[in-house]
């Protein structure tokens, strides 16, 4: 939406308020008759002008914007009549008409200018903001009473200050003043600075030279209406009809509505007590020589130090509300309002202190990262509220929750337990299931909990803590959606997973992995086309071991990232090394789930197939259905540029999972491979089994996808899966994972009858 147009006549009207400033400075300047008329007649005029352009501009904007030139056209409002009540009074004989009223109307602008500028869009927004920098500015202006004392009156006699009217006119240019540093203080860095405040200000400043200036000439007996310091005046008025000209940074919105609060420079901070200890000092020099003080100074510094005795108290119970919120910051979670792990482990310290029965139940959600990075991170923040909300209600008076921090929970069960805190685990899992609804939003985690009761073995709470969380972890295995109480088997087995993670990380720089290779053949010619590389573990000590056994610690160690790549660059040199006896051999590898998240798994792929001159054609992705799922649209654009590079990609193990007809449409596969669960039912004439392979195959033929029955083993399975007629099979029946060597040995075609 285009920013609405300044009217013409808002131009027309500054450009005429100029004029008569310019033409009045020049009048008085020039010492002209009529000059106090002149003097008064522009001072009307300009206010008046500025009081419709402030009024003009209010209905322009939304509130708080609205409230703030609303008042401003107040002030200029009440000083325009401010004026035109001193030029009818001194035309009527009054001299210099300092009469109740119009200090009235003038302090009357005073306290409409100053609450224009506590409801600016720069202005704290609490109360108790708006009254710390209100008080702010009463303390500047105070103290500099006596300054202004030693600088105005000092030299005069006590008798030409008998005059009350005559002393209190520092009024004026302290009241200015106190609004030129609540002004300072809203607009000081680091917030945006709004053009309008700082004009405004220079027109506060313009003010305040003329109050001092025009104070101090009347103490004197030196000034006469018409004096060219009168010009101020409305210049400070023309500055104000000025500001309209500048809306509001963007950025001011955007704090309001973030509700965020930037940081005080120091010297915003030191700002109101800097002229204090020069008002100290002027109290000192203003003293008469009979030892007495005058008393506007004695009544300001009483005043002075009642301010700065409520401005104390103000900023001692912000003190007390700030140490209140960083307890709350340090000992709770922000997301959920639970306990944090800080407040979790000084009350379990606590409660083993007190040599009662102790229990925690350690809770991980599971699933939660998908839900993450599916709906992001918006969407799982509102689910941890849902769920902490929940297991509030289930845990109820029997523990203590508390989120320990991601997707990680922890209850605290001590002193005589109502309930034994595997009944405790059931409530919360039922409390995890998702409600009537919920099932088809694809965003409820269930929870793995694992059990552990402080017994003899504990020496500390972290021993405790860490049998929970080794129970957590067995019912993760279990199944997920399940709870385990830690047992000195699982913590016999945990040792044991501690020891093969610490020999899993020196695997690849000793050259323990080793690579075997699965045949794929073609069922029509029985001729091997393609190999699977699988990986292997040549542990020192407990022999080869199968991926499945060590595979999953490296995908939750990180691991899997430093694996995946060997087995890239080896699978790569293997297949440059059997395409030299056959030259349309590919080889097929398995990438995990954390391997499609980074950004680097194109120039991975293309550096391994390029550093051994092997085509990208000849080189095939396998992924499970679910990493495939649960990819980003980033995941999916990657796996779509290897794609169209030449690499095949293949949905490994198809049918054991989501199996969706909508994600076959998003995955930019090459090849199906139909889980070996379903061939193996081939055998027992199976029926279901059958169709079900069957209409796989079919499916695979309308997306264009080569299809692998994976797991043939017999001569039934192998004559089923060719009569529905998948092109290639893999299994026993072909050949057992070999190393290359074996593998090149079977380049002649199979006997796929035997």
């Amino acid at each position: 939406m285009a920013p609405a147009r300044r009217p013409l006549s808002g131009r027309v009207g500054l450009v005429a308020a100029a004029l008569v400033v310019l033409g009045e400075a020049v009048w008085l300047v020039a010492g002209l008759p009529g000059g106090a008329l002149v003097s008064d007649v522009g001072a009307v005029a300009v206010s008046g002008w500025a009081a419709v352009a402030c009024a003009g501009v209010a209905r322009r904007h939304p509130a708080p914007l609205r409230r703030f030139w609303a008042l401003l056209a107040a002030t200029m409002i009440l000083a325009a009549l401010g004026r035109t009540v001193w030029t009818v009074e001194r035309l009527g004989g009054h001299g210099l008409p300092h009469t109740p009223l119009v200090g009235a109307l003038f302090t009357a602008g005073i306290v409409t200018g100053t609450a224009a500028l506590l409801c600016s869009v720069a202005a704290p927004r609490s109360l108790v903001g708006q009254a710390r920098t209100l008080l702010d500015g009463v303390i500047v202006g105070l103290a500099l009473i006596p300054i202004g004392w030693v600088v105005v009156f000092r030299n005069l006699a006590a008798a030409d200050l008998a005059d009350p009217l005559r002393t209190f006119g520092l009024l004026y240019p302290m009241l200015d003043l106190m609004q030129l540093t609540i002004l300072v203080a809203i607009a000081a860095p680091p917030r945006p600075v709004w053009r309008a405040l700082t004009v405004i200000g220079i027109g506060l400043a313009t003010r305040a030279v003329a109050d001092a200036g025009y104070v101090s000439l009347v103490a004197h007996d030196s000034y006469a209406p018409g004096h060219p310091i009168d010009v101020c005046w409305p210049l400070s008025y023309l500055l104000m009809g000025l500001a309209t000209r500048y809306p509001p940074p963007p950025s001011c919105a955007e704090e309001e509505e973030t509700g965020e609060s930037p940081l005080p420079p120091w010297w915003r901070v030191a700002l109101p007590y800097l002229p204090v200890g020069g008002a100290i000092v002027a109290v000192v020099l203003a003293r008469r020589p009979t030892g007495q003080t005058p008393h506007l100074i004695f009544l300001g510094m009483m005043a002075l130090l009642g301010v700065l005795a409520l401005r104390q108290g103000l900023a001692a119970n912000e003190n007390l509300r700030l140490v209140a919120r960083l307890r709350r910051l340090a000992y709770s979670d922000q997301l959920t309002g639970l306990p944090n792990r800080l407040t979790f482990t000084r009350r379990l310290r606590r409660a083993l202190r007190d040599d009662g029965p102790v229990a925690v139940l350690l809770l991980d959600l599971d699933g939660f990262k998908q839900v993450n990075d599916r709906f992001g991170h918006a969407a799982g923040d509102r689910l941890l509220r849902t769920i902490a909300e929940r297991m509030t209600d289930a845990t109820g008076r029997d523990g203590m929750i508390a989120r320990l921090g991601g997707d990680e929970f922890a209850v605290l069960v001590a002193g005589d337990r109502p309930v034994p805190p595997e009944r405790l685990a059931l409530r919360l899992l039922a409390a995890l299931e998702p409600l009537p609804g919920e099932e088809d939003l694809g965003v409820h985690p269930s929870a793995s909990i694992g059990i552990a009761e402080y017994g003899p073995q504990h020496t500390s709470h972290t021993d405790l803590l860490r049998d929970a969380d080794i129970a957590m972890y067995a019912a993760k295995a279990a199944g997920k959606s399940a709870y385990r109480t830690c047992t000195p088997q699982l913590r016999e087995s945990a040792v044991t997973r501690a020891e093969l993670i610490a020999d899993l990380r020196r695997a690849v720089d000793e050259d323990q992995l080793l690579m075997e290779f699965q045949p794929i053949v073609d069922l029509s010619t029985g001729a091997v086309r393609s190999a699977e590389a699988l990986l292997r573990w040549r542990h020192p000590r407990l022999g080869v071991l199968p991926p499945a056994r060590f595979l999953p610690l490296a995908e939750e160690t990180g691991l899997i990232l430093a694996i995946d790549r060997w087995v890239i660059h080896e699978a790569c040199r293997a297949a440059a090394i059997w395409r030299e006896r056959s030259p349309e051999v590919t080889v097929a590898v398995n990438i995990a789930a954390a391997h499609l998240r980074r950004p680097d798994l194109i120039a991975t792929v293309t550096g391994a197939v390029g550093a051994v001159g092997l085509p990208l054609r000849a080189l095939t992705l396998e992924l499970t259905e679910s990493a495939l799922i649960e990819g980003s649209e980033a995941v999916l654009d990657r796996l779509t540029q290897l794609r169209d590079l030449g690499v095949g990609i293949a949905i490994d193990d198809f049918g054991t999972g989501y199996s969706s007809l909508s994600y076959l449409h998003r995955i930019p596969a090459t090849e199906l491979k139909i889980d070996q669960s379903f061939v193996a039912r081939l055998d027992a004439d199976d029926a279901r089994a059958y169709a079900t392979v069957e209409m796989v195959n079919r499916l695979a033929g309308a997306f264009d996808l080569t299809v692998v029955a994976e797991g043939v083993e017999t001569g039934g399975q192998h004559a089923a899966v060719t009569a529905i007629g998948c092109v290639h099979g893999q299994g026993w029946r072909y050949g057992r994972p070999v190393a290359l060597p074996e593998l090149l040995q079977t380049l002649t075609p199979v006997d796929a009858a035997r």
